[in-house]
């Protein structure tokens, strides 16, 4: 499973392979093959540079760039009329070939080799043994191509499996029209009672209708009494809606095109730049809703705020500490460079922080959300339930899961296998359904556990949506055991493992922020436009 990434003019190198009659790309090459139990090496590379002659000599003007023309001149010497020539693509067949030893033995590096090269990708005829040096030897033929400049890239980012994209999101929709149609009735229902106070119905009807309104009805003195551990209900909620505004935020860019795979790391400075702003909008959340559970009360915003900054960018930091001592103590060059832990720590401290802090100082400043109803001395003791409400909020988790495990294959394989991902329009639409499938699973749950009188619903509210990171990542393990089947080493699988667990916490809070924001609401609007006896 270890690949070669090579780059010529910003391309990665492309290889292509035939499975089944499908013509497959790849980025990169693959070090060697195993062939029955012997290792082959691939030794000689065949390149092709794939080139487009252009009659404008000023490139600048070709590549729509004013600065271009003095970096790469346009013809052989400078102003001089002769065309330029521009890499528009780059191709490599990785062989494997038995060189003979006696031959390169006097030659230096870039010396041509003496005798000629069959490069056959099929076969395979340089084995691996200890002691026996190995000669490396490359090739290179020049192309001219009728591909433009601009759509250089365009090889790389043809959509594979558009099909696939699309079943995926008729799958979400259709989950997410089954859902709305429960949220639909649970409202019209809610509606229709409110407004039949106003109607004349005969009494048997109204005696019906009050016995249909007791169940929720009945909790009206404790549904927004406060849950057990609110500062953490706040601190995860805020770094929900951190992490929720940033990922959206990104994707967004990214599907307009701001953030090409053609300037490689932007996508990843993009997203630490947006958490750190979003900061504001974490710290603004978290001390509301704090101000908003305790009646109004500043007493303790700071320390909400502050913990607020410190909650997820803490667990992180300590996970990604943890997996780097662990590539260090493996002396591997994937470890994170102790400068970089430094400048990330001083983003932290210097940035993120303090524009949590400023987000908490507006959230203590603005007015807290009003209960519309008023809040009982003595909570009212729940009935027993027939069957365990935990065991619905983790599976409510299976329907936001169903919405994304199409999109999450592409994702895993992306970040896991070296392929280029670009469908971010796709991702986009799937994480707004994500977003309302999330919504609508919460809110429907926490509608039937107010029907059996079960007023606990703020945490419950919480992991019905937060759940799916419960099977994303059993879905993480799963493709671990089952795609990287070839993971050398308990070092791999631990690294793969951490990763996960740091990915899954942060949908976690995500998905779990969009629960709970949109039960509050529906809570809040169920009790303040019911009239009430």
């Amino acid at each position: 499973m270890y690949q070669v990434n090579l780059i010529l003019e910003n391309l990665p190198a492309m290889r292509y392979s035939m499975k089944d009659g499908f013509m497959l790309r790849w980025t990169g090459y693959p070090v060697g093959v195993k062939v029955d139990d012997a290792y082959y090496v691939f030794n000689h590379l065949k390149f092709k540079v794939l080139v487009h002659k252009y009659e404008e000599t000023n490139v600048g003007n070709v590549m729509g760039t004013g600065d271009a023309a003095g970096v790469i001149p346009g013809g052989s010497k400078r102003g001089s009329d002769v065309p330029g020539y521009m890499v528009v693509g780059f191709e490599v067949v990785p062989c494997s070939f038995m060189h003979e030893g006696n031959l390169v033995k006097k030659l230096k590096m870039y010396d041509r080799y003496p005798s000629p090269v069959k490069c056959e990708a099929t076969t395979v005829s340089m084995p691996i043994k200890e002691g026996v040096p190995i000669v490396f030897t490359y090739e290179v033929t020049f192309e001219e191509s009728d591909i433009k400049w601009p759509s250089r890239w365009d090889a790389y980012l043809k959509m594979e499996g558009s099909k696939v994209h699309w079943f995926s999101i008729l799958n979400s929709l259709m989950v997410i029209t089954f859902l709305a149609g429960i949220v639909l009735v649970i409202f019209l229902r809610t509606v229709r009672r409110d407004l039949t106070r106003y109607e004349e119905l005969d009494k048997e009807s109204q005696a019906q209708m009050n016995e249909e309104l007791s169940g929720w009805k009945l909790v009206v003195g404790d549904v927004f009494r406060a849950p057990t551990n609110p500062a953490l209900l706040c601190i995860m909620v805020g770094d929900g809606v951190q992490i929720l505004g940033m990922g959206l935020v990104t994707i967004l860019f990214a599907a307009l095109g701001f953030m090409s795979p053609a300037s490689r790391g932007t996508l990843i400075t993009g997203m630490l730049f947006f958490y750190m702003i979003l900061g504001i909008a974490a710290g603004y959340v978290a001390v509301r809703l704090w101000r908003t559970i305790s009646y109004g009360d500043h007493k303790g915003w700071a320390s909400v705020a502050w913990k607020a900054a410190c909650f997820f960018p803490g667990i992180a930091f300590l996970i990604l500490t943890t997996l780097n001592f662990l590539l260090w103590g493996s002396h591997s060059t994937g470890a994170i460079p102790f400068s970089l832990f430094v400048i990330l720590l001083l983003l932290w401290f210097c940035i993120s922080v303090p524009l949590t802090l400023i987000g908490g100082y507006f959230g203590a400043k603005t007015p807290h959300i009003e209960y519309p109803v008023r809040t009982n001395q003595i909570p009212r003791e729940i009935p027993a339930q027939k069957y365990p409400s935990w065991l619905l909020v983790l599976g409510a988790g299976t329907l936001p899961f169903g919405t994304l495990f199409i999109e999450l294959f592409f994702i895993m394989s992306s970040i896991w296998m070296g392929r280029v991902y670009y469908v971010f329009g796709f991702l986009l639409i799937v994480m707004v359904l994500l977003v309302v499938v999330c919504a609508e699973v919460s809110l429907v749950l926490t509608y039937m556990h107010l029907c059996v009188e079960d007023w606990k619903w703020w945490w419950k509210s919480f992991f019905a949506s937060g759940s799916v990171a419960i099977y994303i990542f059993l879905y993480s393990v799963n493709y671990l055991i089952f795609d990287l089947k070839s993971l050398s080493g308990p070092v791999s699988a631990t690294l793969y493992l951490g990763y996960s667990l740091f990915m899954v916490l942060a949908i976690m809070l995500a998905t779990g922020t969009i629960g709970f924001l949109s039960s509050f609401w529906f809570v809040h609007y169920l009790f303040s436009s019911v009239k009430l006896d």
